[in-house]
């Protein structure tokens, strides 16, 4: 008998939300955070692969834990991206639709303007979901007291410190020194966040790690395809025509090189665009929100500009190069095979670069086949 949320803790109207959401089983993430958290007396560190549902993990006992009738900021939930922030503030919403108490969340995010995000927060807030940067600016114009919050979450927290928060996480910890307790999750446990754990989390902090062995989702099938510098581009053509009834993700290392294969593949006919970080955030939502509603067929990226990306139903990711990180490799790949489903990554490299594929796959303990088109 498979284990449901409400042997887990979680009360009624939220698994009647959950349940609307078509969210019935309880993911490894869930299973074991859920209850450790519903009793909000501990620190928390949980090592899980992005697309395995840690938004649930966290969000439903933060809204178990909130007190409606108090109506200052009691939960601060900081994540990577804009496009992150938005949807962990969506499901959260969702979740509660069926609570008798409102609990109400804002989100704190670049991209729009201050004074509309003001506004938002001068009403009765709850729970604060945010960037660090845009975070850090209200805390210093004193628009915000997170002094008495009870929980704090760092999600997708790698992320975060290789997109350069660093010293704004840190300030903002220090800000929130008191009575929180600290949730940590996070795909990869570079040094950076040890050190993080160490400073700002108690030492007897839970530690979860989902599928400790395999650094990358085990539903995902590694491929490489060797090719050359000049043949790059036929080949990127001829893995989209075999996957012609698929949605996928191709990265490259440089913006030049997004936009010059974005243009490429547009004058072949193929239904392309490309995220870079030159783009203004209009520009940069008008693609997602073609990606996500399907009218874009597939989408070229650099590794920074992919970060927080959630959707569901990619069928693929190609590495037009091989990333200069080995956390990128695990990132890259990790935008497909999510919420349980099967996926491919194909790296496409060119003579010589076999020791790479072999060292990714000493170091990520993953099995890379050849595969001839």
């Amino acid at each position: 008998m498979a284990t449901t949320f409400f042997d887990l803790g979680i009360r009624k109207s939220l698994v009647k939300g959950l349940k609307e959401l078509n969210i019935k089983t309880p993911t490894d993430i869930q299973e074991q955070a859920i209850p450790i958290l519903l009793k909000n007396n501990t620190d928390l560190v949980g090592l899980a692969q992005t697309g395995t549902g840690k938004t649930a993990a966290f969000g439903l006992p933060i809204l178990q834990n909130i007190n409606p009738k108090a109506d200052h900021v009691q939960a601060l939930i900081l994540a990577p991206t804009r496009e992150l922030v938005q949807q962990i503030q969506k499901q959260l919403f969702k979740f509660t639709k069926y609570s008798e108490d409102k609990i109400f969340s804002e989100g704190i995010y670049g991209g729009e303007k201050m004074d509309i995000q003001l506004k938002r927060i001068q009403r009765t807030t709850h729970i604060i979901v945010a960037t660090p940067g845009r975070l850090l600016d209200f805390i210093e114009r004193g628009e915000i007291n997170i002094k008495n919050i009870d929980i704090l979450v760092l999600d997708e927290a790698d992320e975060m410190l290789s997109m350069g928060f660093k010293q704004d996480l840190n300030k903002i910890l220090k800000y929130t020194t008191g009575t929180r307790h600290t949730w940590l999750f996070s795909a990869t446990m570079p040094e950076e966040i040890e050190k993080m754990v160490k400073t700002y989390m108690s030492p007897k902090a839970v530690r979860i790690e989902i599928d400790k062995n395999s650094l990358v989702n085990a539903n995902i099938s590694h491929h490489y395809v060797v090719t050359s510098i000049k043949e790059k581009t036929n080949m990127v053509i001829r893995l989209l025509d075999k996957y012609s009834e698929d949605r996928g993700i191709i990265f490259t290392r440089t913006k030049a090189g997004a936009m010059q294969l974005t243009e490429k593949l547009k004058a072949e006919g193929f239904s392309v665009d490309a995220l870079q970080g030159d783009m203004q955030q209009k520009e940069r939502d008008k693609v997602m929100r073609a990606f996500k509603n399907e009218s874009l067929q597939f989408l070229i990226s650099t590794d920074v500009s992919a970060r927080g990306i959630d959707v569901n139903n990619l069928a693929f990711v190609i590495h037009h190069q091989l990333p200069d990180q080995l956390e990128y490799y695990t990132h890259r790949s990790g935008r497909t095979a999510r919420a349980g489903k099967t996926g491919e990554s194909i790296a496409l490299i060119i003579s010589g670069e076999e020791q790479e594929i072999q060292k990714i796959q000493k170091d990520l303990d993953i099995k890379f086949k050849q595969l001839t088109l």
